[in-house]
C-alpha cells in the first residue's frame, strides 16, 4: 500500500477487519513516545463507525471463551475443582467451554470401566470417577465440557459406553462429544492406512454416530476437528452433509514448529500473518454458514508443538491472542478454545504451574495470554459495527468497533509497533448521541515481556481471581468525533458511552 492516504469502506464484520489491516499494516518510523493527549499535530488515522450493526450481526455468545487441554490431563484438571485456583480463574471469565482432546486422545488415552479393560496401546485412562470430578469442576466454575472420544484406535462398544457415562454424569454440563482429534492427519501419524480421505473417515464415523444415537439418543456431536482451515472445505462439508453435527470444529496455529522460517515475535505479529488468519476464518465460516451449523475453533494457540519459549510465553502472545479472538468474534464463530499445557510455563498456556508440587494441587499462574481473555470478556454480548477507515501513514496495528448491549461503542485498538515508536493517533467519527469515553489498557514493558502484564494496571490475584479496576477517563466526543492516542506495544479498550441509554 502506498504511503499516501488510503480509504477502505466496509459493511460487514469480516470486511471491516480486512480493511483495518489493509489500512494500518506496515512499520512506522520509530520516534520518542509522547504522552496521551499531546498529539494534537499528529497525523491521525480516521475511523468512521457505523451507527448500527449489520442486519446479520449477532451478539458474541456468552460461552465464547474457552480453554483446551490434552485428554491425558482430564483427571488432573478435573480434580482442581477441590483444590487450587482454577475455579476462580474460570469464574473470572464468566461462562465458557472446557475442551479435552489433543493428540493424546487418539494415541495415549483409553476409556475403562468394568466391561472395558485398558488396552495394550494406552498409557493413560479416563473412567467414571474422572468424569464425576469433571462434573464438579463444571458446576463450580459454570463451564461446560466438550469431550473428545478417541478414534485413533477404533473400539465402537467402548466409545458407546464412554458416551453413555459422559451423558449420565455430566448431564447439562456436556456441550458435545467429538470423535477423534485431527482425523484428517491420521494417515500421516500411522493411525490409518492410505488412502485416507473424508470418504473413508465418514464411513467409519457414521457407524459410531448411529450406535451412539441408538444407545444415548440426543447427545450432541461435534466435528470434524481438523488440523486447519485448508482441510475444512472437504472435511467440514462432508461432516455437515453426512453427520449434521450440532457443532462444527477445527484448529488454528498461525506458526508451525517445523516451518523452514523459524517462528518469531515479528512473524506472529506481522500483517501477513493476520491477513492469512482472516482468510482462514473465512474458509471455516463459509462452510459453517452454508450448512447453518455453528462453528467453534476448539483448539488454537501461537506456535504448534506446545509453543516456542520467548514467543508463546510473552506479551506478544497476549496481543496476538486478543487480536485473533476479535477476528473470531467478527467472523461469527461460536467460540474459541486456547490450548493449554498446565505443566509448561515456557510454551503456550494461558495458565500453568511452575513446579510439580503446584501442578499436583492446582496452584496455577496467569500467563500473559490470560490477560487477553480478561479483556475479551468485556466484549461478550456485543455486536460488530461496520466502519470506514482512512489511513495516512501505514502502521502495524489493528482496530475493531463493537456495539455493547447497553448502547456504548467499544473500540479495541492494538498497536504492534515496538516500544519507543510514535503513538498511534486516531480520530473516530461516531453518530450523534455519544458523550464521555474511557480506556482500559492491556500493557507490558515490551512485546517480549514474560511477566508484569497488566490489565488496567491490575494483576490476577494469588487465588486466581481478578478485580477489574475502573476504566480511566479518556475524554469526550466533540462534534461526533473522539480523538485519542494509543501507545506502541499495547492494546486498549475504548468505551464511548451514549448520552441516553437505549430503552430496554
Amino acid at each position: 500500500m502506498p504511503a499516501a492516504a488510503a480509504r477502505c469502506a466496509a459493511t460487514t464484520a469480516a470486511a471491516f477487519l480486512i480493511c483495518a489491516l489493509l489500512a494500518l499494516t506496515a512499520t512506522a518510523a520509530a520516534s520518542a513516545a509522547r504522552p496521551r493527549g499531546t498529539a494534537a499535530h499528529a497525523r491521525h488515522v480516521s475511523v468512521t463507525v457505523g451507527a448500527q450493526p449489520a442486519a446479520t450481526a449477532v451478539p458474541v455468545p456468552q460461552s465464547f471463551l474457552g480453554l483446551s487441554f490434552e485428554l491425558s490431563r482430564l483427571g488432573l484438571v478435573a480434580r482442581y475443582a477441590e483444590s487450587g485456583d482454577l475455579v476462580a480463574l474460570l469464574r473470572s471469565l464468566g461462562p465458557g467451554v472446557l475442551r479435552f482432546g489433543g493428540v493424546s486422545a487418539d494415541t495415549q488415552v483409553a476409556w475403562t470401566d468394568p466391561e472395558t479393560p485398558k488396552p495394550a496401546w494406552a498409557t493413560a485412562v479416563v473412567n467414571a470417577d474422572d468424569l464425576r470430578a469433571l462434573a464438579v469442576l463444571a458446576q463450580r466454575s459454570g463451564w461446560r465440557v466438550l469431550l473428545t472420544i478417541g478414534f485413533g484406535h477404533p473400539d465402537l462398544q467402548a466409545a458407546v459406553r464412554e458416551v453413555r457415562a459422559a451423558s449420565e454424569i455430566l448431564g447439562p454440563w456436556l456441550e458435545a462429544i467429538e470423535l477423534g482429534n485431527e482425523p484428517n492427519a491420521y494417515a500421516a501419524h500411522d493411525l490409518r492406512a492410505e488412502p485416507w480421505t473424508y470418504a473413508q473417515y465418514g464411513a467409519e464415523v457414521s457407524a459410531y454416530e448411529q450406535a451412539i444415537a441408538a444407545s444415548v439418543p440426543g447427545v450432541p456431536l461435534a466435528g470434524p476437528d481438523v488440523t486447519g482451515s485448508r482441510a475444512f472445505d472437504e472435511w467440514g462439508t462432508g461432516e455437515a452433509v453426512n453427520l449434521k453435527p450440532a457443532l462444527l470444529t477445527g484448529h488454528h496455529y498461525p506458526l508451525g514448529c517445523h516451518q523452514k522460517v523459524a517462528p518469531s515475535i515479528s512473524r506472529l505479529l506481522s500483517p501477513r500473518t493476520r491477513r492469512r488468519e482472516l482468510r482462514s476464518i473465512e474458509l471455516y465460516m463459509r462452510v459453517a454458514r452454508g450448512a447453518a451449523i455453528p462453528f467453534r475453533l476448539d483448539e488454537a494457540n501461537s506456535v504448534s508443538c506446545g509453543g516456542t519459549p520467548g514467543i508463546s510465553d510473552t506479551f506478544a502472545s497476549s496481543l496476538w491472542a486478543l487480536d485473533y479472538t476479535l477476528h473470531a468474534m467478527a467472523g461469527g464463530m461460536a467460540g474459541i478454545n486456547f490450548h493449554a499445557h498446565p505443566s509448561n510455563c515456557t510454551g503456550y498456556s494461558p495458565v500453568c504451574a511452575t513446579t510439580p508440587e503446584e501442578l499436583s494441587v492446582g496452584t496455577l499462574h496467569a500467563q500473559p495470554e490470560w490477560y487477553a481473555l480478561l479483556l475479551a470478556r468485556s466484549l461478550i454480548g456485543d455486536r460488530v459495527l461496520s466502519a470506514t477507515i482512512n489511513a495516512g501513514r501505514p502502521r502495524n496495528a489493528d482496530v475493531m468497533a463493537m456495539l455493547a448491549p447497553y448502547g456504548a461503542v467499544h473500540l479495541v485498538v492494538i498497536d504492534y509497533e515496538p516500544p519507543g515508536s510514535k503513538r498511534l493517533a486516531l480520530k473516530v467519527h461516531l453518530g450523534p448521541g455519544f458523550g464521555a469515553a474511557s480506556v482500559l489498557s492491556l500493557h507490558a514493558s515490551s512485546r517480549a515481556a514474560k511477566s508484569a502484564v497488566a490489565l488496567g494496571g491490575a494483576f490476577v490475584a494469588a487465588d486466581g481471581s481478578f478485580s477489574q479496576p475502573p476504566a480511566q477517563r479518556l475524554g469526550r466526543v466533540r462534534g461526533s468525533t473522539l480523538r485519542f492516542t494509543v501507545p506502541p506495544s499495547s492494546a486498549e479498550l475504548i468505551t464511548v458511552y451514549p448520552l441516553v441509554p437505549p430503552a430496554k
